[in-house]
């Protein structure tokens, strides 16, 4: 059972206990997880859904003078339930809590009493406090984000053609309710809905005869070992290895941390497992290597004036340069690539599962981009814009542009009103979530999304539209 018909069903029971429940319930529903089931596996909760069912646990609760720190909470969510998040964020703080909300969506950043803003870059350009204090304060501030923070995508009224179509027929997956509609090929495409409306289930609907053509981008853990890391799993690192080889005369295999140069105390980990008995172990950096993961002989090689782990420590944006300066091509084309889809503040050596979801989604299109002969030609993004700053919206949209006028089908699972707005077509799902969505409601272009009755997605897309 949903928790909307959960909702019902205690609406109808006289008894204090059940009112109890209702309140915790309803919260839920206002933080836009009114389609979970009951039974819903916790360890298949999305990291936004997990943060808000944290949330409203502590919704009901009576205690005050409490810290409550939010990543992101508006992540997943539709504009329609970003404004109920808002609420429930204000609650929480006229209950006499401190509420500390990490949050990019300018919805959000407008309730904020006090506004902390870090900068002025990313990676290495940032770690500094360019802005501490009032909200009313904060447009006059010249940041990077009080300069974007009434940025407005301009309404796309020049959809491009499609070159043909993806049909879908009678799509009952999940929630969906004998769905009929065409994907277009060849253009960007944004598949819009209240979260659970049945936005992802509309796309595991289509056609089987061309599942070999179509990638899906999510946010998903990357496969592989815990070593693994961007120069790793993007393929610029065999490149760099066989150059500090040649610069060194030395096999490459020595500038890898997983066969000949790994550091003999902690076998190119970079931390040591410490068994604390009944007590769960932990990892501790290296002693020796100093996390470094390499040999000290291996380190006493350079390239330039960097040893390997120099490298690998290095932003992608800064490694490109590197790579530029000492002509390893390949590892260069690639670190570009990291820039372009916004990957540039992220060292090369980083570790893959240290990483964001969107950070693992943005790292997986590099890869994709990366390839010479594309294996696939239509390409189905899940949120591209998560974790995403504003600054990056226009990058991320020339970027899809750019994939599209190169041959591409875009089609993205998307909230973000940008790229809803500079989309090419739209197919809009709503009214609700779980058994209330799962209907077709539009499939037109924004301009015409705009002035649909029945759309909530179009009437917040008017809105941002007329705020332009």
């Amino acid at each position: 059972m949903e928790l909307v018909d959960v909702a019902t069903w205690l609406s109808g029971i006289n008894h204090p206990a059940a009112a109890h429940l209702a309140a915790s319930v309803n919260n839920a529903i206002e933080v836009g997880l009114g389609y979970l089931s009951l039974n819903r596996p916790a360890g298949t909760l999305s990291g936004g859904e997990a943060q808000r069912t944290r949330m409203i646990r502590h919704l009901g609760s009576a205690l005050s003078d409490v810290t409550y720190v939010f990543d992101e909470p508006t992540s997943g969510l539709h504009p329609h339930d970003i404004d109920k998040m808002n609420d429930l964020l204000l609650r929480l703080r006229d209950k006499g809590n401190t509420v500390l909300v990490v949050e990019h969506k300018p919805q959000t950043i407008a309730i904020a009493d006090y506004i902390v803003d870090i900068g002025p870059g990313a990676g290495p350009h940032g770690g500094e406090v360019v802005f501490a204090g009032p909200a009313s304060d904060f447009a006059d501030a010249d940041t990077l984000t009080s300069r974007h923070l009434h940025d407005r995508v301009a309404l796309n009224t020049t959809s491009r053609s499609a070159t043909g179509t993806l049909p879908i027929r009678d799509a009952r997956a999940n929630n969906l309710r004998g769905i009929d509609v065409d994907v277009p090929s060849g253009v960007l495409s944004a598949i819009t809905g209240v979260a659970g409306s049945g936005k992802s289930s509309l796309l595991s609907c289509l056609p089987d005869d061309i599942a070999d053509r179509v990638l899906i981008v999510d946010q998903s853990t990357i496969r592989g070992s815990r070593r693994s890391n961007p120069a790793t799993y993007t393929g610029a690192f065999d490149s760099i290895r066989k150059a500090f080889a040649k610069a060194n005369d030395v096999k490459p295999a020595l500038f890898s941390a997983n066969s000949e140069g790994a550091c003999p105390n902690c076998n190119g980990a970079g931390s040591v497992h410490v068994d604390l008995g009944a007590l769960s172990g932990v990892d501790v950096t290296c002693e020796v290597c100093e996390g470094r993961r390499f040999s000290a002989e291996v380190l006493t090689y350079t390239l330039g004036d960097l040893n390997i782990a120099d490298l690998l420590d290095l932003p992608a944006e800064q490694a490109g340069t590197f790579c530029r300066e000492n002509r390893i091509n390949p590892a260069k084309r690639i670190c570009d690539i990291l820039v372009s889809v916004g990957l540039g503040y992220l060292p090369l050596g980083q570790a893959l599962n240290t990483l964001s979801g969107g950070e693992r989604q943005r790292l997986k299109l590099a890869v994709h981009m990366a390839e010479k002969k594309p294996s696939a030609d239509i390409l189905v993004l899940d949120e591209p814009t998560t974790g995403l700053h504003l600054a990056d919206i226009d990058k991320l949209l020339a970027l899809l542009d750019s994939l599209v006028e190169g041959g591409t089908t875009v089609i993205c699972v998307e909230h973000h009103l940008a790229v809803i707005a500079h989309a090419d077509h739209i197919i809009d799902l709503d009214p609700g979530a779980g058994s209330d969505g799962g209907q077709l409601v539009a499939a037109c272009t924004p301009e015409e999304l705009t002035t649909h009755p029945e759309s909530v997605t179009g009437h917040h897309l008017a809105k941002y539209a007329s705020a332009n």
